[in-house]
Parts: C-alpha cells; sequence; structure tokens
C-alpha cells in the first residue's frame, strides 16, 4: 500500500517509516503539512496517510480539512497522530474528519493493527465505488453494443434541447435504421446480426465526437444528435456520417457483410418539444425507406 507520512518528528518518522517498509509498504514521508498537501494534490497520491497533529507550515488538522473539502473519488483514510493522553487532540482531529487515531510514542503492533483496518476499509470502499458505476453504466446503456439506451438518450437530448432554447441555437436529431435488417437475419441467423449491430455501433461511435449524443434506439434504430447554430453546419455533419456508415463493410462471424442505412433528420424550431423533435425525425426516416432507402431526408 501506498503510505504517506508527515512527521516533523526526525526519529518518530524514521521509527513509522522502517516499520511500514519492513511490513511490505510503499512509504513517502514529509516533514511538514505543506509538503505532505503538494504530494496529495498529486494523481497517484497516497490513500492512506498518517498525519502528526502539530507540524510547521500547515498543521495535521489543516491537511486533513483541506482533503476532506478536495472530494476525490475515493478519499483516503487518514491516521491522526497525537501526544499520549491528550483526549481534547483526539477529539478535534476526527472532528475535522481523520478516521483513526495513534498516540505517541506508537505501538508497533498497534501501527500494524490500525493500518490493516484502514487497508480493508479502502478495499471495500473501492469495491462499493465499481460497484456502482458498473450499475449506473448497466441502467445507461445498451448491453450488446454499449451505446447509450433509449432512455439515457432521452434524458440527454432533453437536456440539450433545453439549453439550445434557451442559448438560441438548435440540436439535429437523426434517426438511423439499416436496410433490410431482417434479410440479414433470415439469411445468416441473429448471431448474425447482431454482429451487424455492433459492428455499426462502432462506427457510429467513430463518426460522433461526442459519446453522449449516439445510442441505439432499438431493435436495428439508432439515433444521433448534434447541436448547431446555422442550417448550414447540418447537412455537412449528416452527409459526412452517412458516408461514414451506408455502403461499408463489416466484419462478421459469417465473413464481411455490406450494410446500407436510411437516415431521417428533423431540426429543431422555437418551442418545439421532445417528443415533436424525435417524431418528426422519425417520419423523416419512413419517407427515407419509402422512397428507395440508403439516403438522408430531412424533415
Amino acid at each position: 500500500m501506498h503510505i504517506l507520512i508527515a512527521e516533523d518528528d526526525y526519529t518518530s518518522r524514521t521509527m513509522l517509516r522502517a516499520v511500514l517498509q519492513k511490513a511490505g509498504h510503499d512509504v513517502v514521508a514529509t516533514v511538514d503539512g505543506d509538503e505532505a498537501w503538494q504530494i496529495l494534490q498529486q494523481e497517484d497520491s497516497p490513500k492512506l496517510l498518517i498525519l502528526d497533529l502539530l507540524m510547521p507550515k500547515m498543521d495535521g488538522l489543516e491537511v486533513v480539512e483541506k482533503v476532506r473539502a478536495s472530494q476525490k473519488k475515493i478519499p483516503p483514510y487518514i491516521i491522526m497522530l497525537t501526544s499520549k493522553g491528550e483526549k481534547s487532540d483526539i477529539i478535534q482531529g476526527l472532528d475535522a474528519g481523520a478516521d483513526d487515531y495513534l498516540t505517541k510514542p506508537f505501538d508497533v503492533g498497534e501501527l500494524r493493527a490500525r493500518i490493516e483496518v484502514g487497508r480493508r476499509l479502502l478495499e471495500m470502499q473501492k469495491e462499493l465505488i465499481e460497484s456502482r458505476e458498473l450499475l449506473a453504466h448497466q441502467a445507461t446503456h445498451d448491453p450488446m453494443t454499449d451505446l447509450l439506451n433509449r432512455r439515457a438518450i432521452m434524458n440527454n437530448l432533453q437536456t440539450a434541447l433545453s439549453r439550445a432554447q434557451k442559448n438560441q441555437t438548435n440540436i439535429a436529431v437523426g434517426m438511423i435504421d439499416i436496410d433490410h435488417f431482417k434479410r440479414i437475419n433470415d439469411t445468416y441467423g441473429h448471431q448474425v446480426g447482431d454482429d451487424v449491430l455492433i459492428g455499426l455501433a462502432q462506427r457510429l461511435k467513430q463518426a460522433t465526437s461526442v459519446q453522449d449524443h449516439v445510442s441505439r434506439f432499438g431493435g436495428e434504430e439508432f439515433l444521433v444528435f448534434f447541436p448547431f447554430t446555422t442550417k448550414d453546419e447540418v447537412e455537412p455533419l449528416f452527409s459526412s456520417l452517412f458516408s461514414q456508415v451506408s455502403g461499408i463493410s463489416l466484419a462478421t462471424r459469417k465473413g464481411l457483410i455490406r450494410i446500407t442505412v436510411s437516415i431521417g433528420i428533423a431540426l429543431s424550431k422555437p418551442g418545439c418539444s421532445l417528443d415533436e423533435l424525435v417524431g418528426f425525425a422519425d417520419k423523416a426516416l419512413y419517407d427515407a425507406k419509402e422512397t428507395g432507402r440508403n439516403k438522408m431526408v430531412f424533415a
């Protein structure tokens, strides 16, 4: 474990470092709170801190308060060093945000035990955060393509539309459908159909600079949107997108399969609701498919 010691007393600092290094920990030792704080601002800073309460330049309480105010994703575990019998110091340190305390002169066995408690809690916290992030990802992403799902893209689109109306800008929405997708499933099987969906999703990711603006909307339909200021920006955006995803060959377990897509495009107007905007794009997609497919149609 990467451990930071901040202790101005040479003897105490040396003993702490020796014991922890012997136990297999990676230790960095500092002589004052200011130096400790500089290290803690680095990207891969130590996750367990042993801070003396009284230090020059910046004392332990100030360091603790700064650490807690920084609101890191995984906050470090802090053990405060206090003088033996000074209960007021212990209370002050815990109130400031320290997780535990160790009195000086310290017992080696007690030090190791408290370090182990901190290590376990940090590991549990890391696992909890990873589980929470995984659940959040699963709730907002399509499990097959790893694009945003319908609910997530509609939330993002609503936020973008509200922001555009406030800033007097606009949103362009594109509904994308794979032409004759049922024929692919019927000819090659649904697993190959899945390969096609995954392959197209990857191309859409590459073609759109903002991943929060592209989703699998359902079945073989995808949705993308772009903020824009003038209408002259829209056609080049979708023309570039169309050239990257239509008339392409995608790798599948049965070899390369060529696909084309149809795109229906709608532009927001003042007072336009989310349902109206998506409905216009869907109608334009229907028109594209009814008039020959493999094309873009503007609502």
